[in-house]
């Protein structure tokens, strides 16, 4: 086990006070690996946390008039090797599914699995089904799309970029997940913190990063489709159908996001 620092800082600006959710801590099932952890909001205001229906940790915070720094930081323990791998891991037919995998075959707001199933099965229906076919997903979107920061937007779908070829990790992984669907395997959305472990440095700033989690076998796998390689240091902050799921904040007012800083990197010795 290796210890990794996570967190972020959001500098928002707002014209009168606003209640907003935040969604920026482990999910719930990452709780066990926290080691130190820190929430604080400049001005100071009470907070709480629920889980939502996925199991998201999901924060309520008020935000005041003016501008608001809100920051959080966690140390966390975690594994030194990489996404495991499963190369026999097979494809379940959806009558024995289990119930909670059931939804993330269906079509979503990001993910219209229904209106590229035609596409779907051309490409990858030959394909060996199981693990070999979501790598070859996984492959395919790769290769087929151009990462290019400020090339999206909160609206773009899987549909949109199958158009476009170009985007950013949320679009990579909504369009691997809407090709899984097409061919009945479940998938789902996962955003969180992805440090430079065992990797060149990219020589840009950190950024939250977004991935796919698939049910195959007995469980879910995950599958990377941006940077398509195993990685060391995943923490998971929000899994759902899509990104519509994971808002990282929802505010019920006006907000304005002045700017974001995301720390993920293993954790100095002597820090």
């Amino acid at each position: 086990m290796i210890d990794t620092e996570i967190g972020c800082t959001f500098e928002f600006v707002t014209s009168r006070p606003t209640h907003a959710v935040v969604m920026v801590e482990p999910h719930f099932a990452e709780s066990g690996r926290i080691i130190e952890t820190r929430f604080e909001l400049d001005p100071h205001d009470p907070s709480s946390v629920y889980l939502d229906h996925f199991g998201n940790s999901c924060r309520r915070v008020n935000l005041a008039a003016g501008p608001v720094t809100m920051t959080y930081a966690a140390v966390m323990s975690t594994p030194d090797d990489a996404d495991p791998v499963e190369f026999g891991a097979v494809e379940v037919a959806p009558a024995d599914l289990p119930d909670e995998a059931l939804m993330f075959v269906l079509p979503s707001r990001f993910c219209q699995s229904d209106l590229m199933a035609d596409f779907a099965f051309a490409e990858f229906g030959q394909v060996q089904p199981g693990w070999s076919r979501v790598q070859a997903i996984s492959d395919w979107v790769n290769g087929a799309l151009k990462f290019q920061y400020g090339s999206s937007s909160p609206s773009v779908s899987a549909m949109d970029v199958l158009g476009s070829r170009t985007g950013v990790c949320r679009d990579f992984a909504h369009l691997a997940i809407a090709l899984c669907r097409s061919l009945n395997i479940p998938a789902r959305y996962v955003f969180g913190y992805l440090p430079d472990i065992g990797v060149p440095d990219p020589g840009t700033p950190m950024d939250f990063c977004a991935w796919m989690e698939v049910y195959l076998g007995d469980g879910w796998h995950t599958f990377d489709p941006r940077n398509n390689e195993r990685r060391i240091g995943r923490t998971v902050i929000g899994r759902g159908r899509d990104a519509a799921d994971v808002a990282m904040v929802t505010s019920f007012g006006e907000v304005q996001l002045l700017g974001m800083t995301v720390v993920a990197a293993q954790r100095s010795p002597l820090s």
